[in-house]
């Protein structure tokens, strides 16, 4: 991320922090800081589906290694629904009824 002035410089990196976790405290947010909130966009677009490759080019990685290594992480809900579909492909499919 960058933010400029209006005559285009940089703002230094700890300003912008400081101005983040201000707003953040002031509507009642926990506070994060920007790359905190990077991760978790990361990580729950990984965990709703979104390619890897889409995840690792929105975030400007040169490899998808790098961003399944950093960013995926295995949420709870996550992780029961990859176990209950494995166990729904090992107990085949569900009988036919006719009616």
């Amino acid at each position: 991320m960058a933010f400029t002035k209006e005559n285009g410089s940089g703002w230094h990196p700890g300003q912008v922090s400081d101005w983040f976790l201000r707003i953040a405290r002031a509507a009642g947010l926990p506070p994060i800081t920007s790359h905190g909130l990077r991760h978790g966009a990361a990580s729950l677009a990984l965990s709703a589906g979104t390619d890897v490759k889409v995840v690792s080019a929105e975030l400007g990685h040169a490899t998808i290694h790098f961003t399944q290594d950093t960013y995926q992480s295995v949420f709870p809900d996550v992780a029961k629904a990859a176990a209950e579909a494995t166990a729904a492909l090992l107990r085949g499919p569900a009988p036919v009824t006719v009616g």
